[in-house]
Formats: C-alpha cells, sequence, structure tokens
C-alpha cells in the first residue's frame, strides 16, 4: 500500500458527520445546507443541449488531449478574460482539457514531485484539501502557510529562502477557499519571481475566478501577471479552471490546466496511461460553454442579490465581511466553530462547515479556528431563510 494513505486525515464532511451525529433538529423547521461547495443555479440550456446533441459520440474514443475546437475555445477565454497577448497562449501546447480540477490537481502533483528526494508542498491553510492529499499519496511534505490577519492571504515574505529551495509546487487559491480573499497581481509577480529563482512551479487554483462582485473589476490571473512582466511562455506558472462554479455544472466535470508548455508536454504524457480523457459529448458542451459569457454575468447577478440580502441580515449579528469573490461566507462565530455548527444544526436545522475543519494546526495556531464557512449556494429565499435562522441562533447565545 502507498504509505502516504496512513498520514491522509478524515475529509472535512466526515468530521462535519461525526460533530451532527446524534443531533436532532425541529422537525418544522426544512434543513438547509451551506455547508458544501456545490452551485445550485441552473446549468445554462446551450450546456445541456449541447450534452445531449452529442451523445451519439458516446461511439468515440476521446483524445487525451481533447479537440482542438475545445482546446482553442479555451485559449481564446483565456487571452480574452485575462488580456494575454494575442498569439502568446497555443491551444496545441499550452493548454489541456481535464475531468474538473479536483481531478486535474490530484494528477499533476503526482507527476511533478520526486519521491526519492524531500520534496515540499507549500499551500495555503485553510485549503482544499486535494492540495494536502495529493501531496502526501506523491510522497511530498505539506508546509502549511495561515491566511489570517487583514488580508486573509499567506504572508510570503514569512517563507524562508532554504524552504523555498526545497519546495516543488506551491499551491494558490485565488479567490480563495474558503476565505473569497484575491491575491493581487504584484503579489504573484513576486511569486513568479521567486519560482523562476528557486525552480519550483506555481500552482494556482482560479476555479473561484468567475464570481466576484464588481463587473469592472475581475480577479487577476496567474498568466496575467505573468505576461504583464514579460514571462509570455509562462514559465512555472499553471493554472486551473472548472465550469462548476463558473457556469454551473459540477456534474459535467470538465475544466482545463493551462501555462508552461514544458510542463503541459509531461502531464499529458502521464494522462496517456491515466486513462482520463474528457467524453466527447462533454467536450462538445464545453465549447458552448467557454464560448458564452452573458450566462456567467447572469450566475454573478444571482450571488450579488444573495450577498447582499444575507448581509444585511447579519449585520451587527456576526463578525462577517463581504469577499472579495467566490461564493462563501468566512464569518467569525462568538462560540467555537464546532460548538457553534453543532448548536445551529440542532436548533435551526442549518448545516454550516466549522473553519477548523478546513485548516491545520501550526506553531502559530489553527487560523480556521472559530470561523466557519457558509456557502451562499442555496436559492435567494433559502439563503434569506438562513440568516434569519442564523440571527434567531447567535441571539440565543
Amino acid at each position: 500500500m502507498n504509505p502516504g494513505l496512513d498520514h491522509l486525515h478524515p475529509y472535512p464532511f466526515e468530521k462535519l458527520a461525526a460533530l451532527k451525529a446524534g443531533a436532532e433538529p425541529p422537525a418544522a423547521l426544512s434543513h438547509i445546507a451551506l455547508s458544501i461547495g456545490e452551485p445550485k443555479h441552473a446549468t445554462p440550456h446551450l450546456v445541456t443541449e449541447a450534452v445531449i446533441e452529442h451523445m451519439h459520440q458516446l461511439a468515440v474514443y476521446p483524445a487525451t488531449r481533447g479537440m482542438p475546437e475545445l482546446r482553442e475555445a479555451i485559449s481564446a477565454w483565456l487571452t480574452t478574460r485575462f488580456s494575454l497577448p494575442q498569439g502568446s497562449l497555443s491551444a496545441d501546447k499550452h493548454v489541456m482539457p481535464v475531468n474538473g480540477t479536483r481531478e486535474a490537481l490530484f494528477a499533476f502533483t503526482q507527476v511533478m514531485i520526486d519521491a526519492s528526494e524531500l520534496s515540499l508542498v507549500l499551500m495555503p491553510n485553510p485549503f482544499y484539501q486535494i492540495y494536502e492529499g495529493a501531496a502526501l499519496l506523491a510522497g511530498a511534505e505539506p508546509v502549511y502557510l495561515n491566511c489570517d490577519g487583514n488580508s486573509l492571504t499567506p504572508d510570503f515574505d514569512q517563507v524562508s529562502a532554504e524552504t523555498w529551495d526545497q519546495c516543488s509546487i506551491l499551491f494558490l487559491c485565488s479567490p480563495g477557499n474558503p476565505t473569497g480573499a484575491v491575491i493581487g497581481k504584484p503579489i504573484l509577480q513576486k511569486l513568479i519571481k521567486l519560482a523562476q529563482q528557486h525552480d519550483f512551479i506555481i500552482a494556482s487554483d482560479e476555479c473561484y475566478s468567475e464570481i466576484y462582485f464588481d463587473e469592472s473589476a475581475p480577479p487577476a490571473g496567474l498568466l496575467e501577471a505573468a505576461a504583464e512582466m514579460g514571462n509570455d511562455d509562462y514559465k512555472h506558472c499553471v493554472v486551473f479552471h472548472s465550469l462548476s462554479k463558473r457556469s454551473n455544472a459540477p456534474g459535467l466535470r470538465s475544466g482545463f490546466v493551462a501555462g508552461d508548455s514544458d510542463i503541459i508536454e509531461q502531464f499529458f504524457r502521464y494522462r496517456t496511461y491515466h486513462g482520463c480523457a474528457m467524453p466527447m459529448h462533454h467536450q462538445a458542451a464545453s465549447i458552448k460553454a467557454w464560448q458564452d459569457e452573458e450566462h456567467v454575468r447572469q450566475n454573478r447577478a444571482l450571488y450579488c442579490e444573495k450577498f447582499d440580502a444575507v448581509l444585511d441580515i447579519l449585520d451587527g449579528v456576526l463578525e462577517v465581511e463581504r469577499p472579495d469573490a467566490g461564493f462563501y461566507l468566512w464569518a467569525k462565530t462568538p462560540v467555537e466553530d464546532t460548538e457553534f455548527a453543532r448548536k445551529l444544526f440542532a436548533e435551526q436545522n442549518i448545516t454550516v462547515l466549522p473553519g477548523q475543519f478546513l485548516s491545520r494546526d501550526t506553531v502559530d495556531g489553527n487560523p480556521g479556528s472559530n470561523r466557519v464557512r457558509m456557502a451562499l449556494v442555496a436559492p435567494l429565499e433559502d439563503c434569506i431563510e438562513a440568516a434569519q435562522r442564523i440571527k434567531t441562533c447567535v441571539e440565543s447565545l
């Protein structure tokens, strides 16, 4: 057996189920789940129709690289969205379709880690647990960079030169899960210079990049930062994007990896053996999704409406602010986060995720303690009802 299996932590939702065990919420109150980041807005008609229209392609083995038309649609979207130099991002060399970012983040780590030598994988803390699990199963050592303070992003200046030297992969998540914090271009460019100096890969998980609140100021991306500093071959830089949040299509399992062509080529070699090509009808639907922005703007508007309503109700009740982007609230709790989550479920039939389940203890403490993650994915009416019940629960403490 892979020895890394013995080091895996229970998944956050396993811990949550154990925390809720034995609690009996009021039967009169319907359950509202704010714990899982699963979009509930309708999948665009153009996506579902494309799946149906291309079902006859079930008789075709898909290529690992994906259809050229899909890679071209992805390249065009990235170039437009992040103002990349025209022609700098080759659909043939810089882009690889994947079955969602979760699968890709895990597989990518297995490719890029040399288990025969000490490899560090740096990641934000709190974090998406795939980063940690992928590192452990690849034989690497996770290093947790606390996201606390006002910015809710790591203080990269506190990382030593020795740590950077041993770093194989730096995982970024911007906009962040669960914090919603966005890393700005100056910091991204500082990290790119460090990657060039110390020879590590920056793997930027940007799957929440299209959920933001100011249409005139979308979150910056790693490739955008690289291009603006003259690194328009994107060396040391790889980004991960998905249609799950952008297009409300988590069941499509469609995303992509893009960036440094040498890294993409090695990832392709691995994937020819991995056996993970995207089905043809999913590729056809993905092309439609990446070529359309209207449904994405409508999606953002729905989230803006929910944030406005919920934050208005929770104002003065919880310490919580609108995030930079994404669909999570990262709220401070008046009591321990696990106690608050259990009480909220037992008394109000609301499920939230304790922050410490998304974090690891460090010498500087656990940055998820006394916080909860609340995903505003439910319909507007349910989000409003949940906020009102949370207010009632807090006022009863």
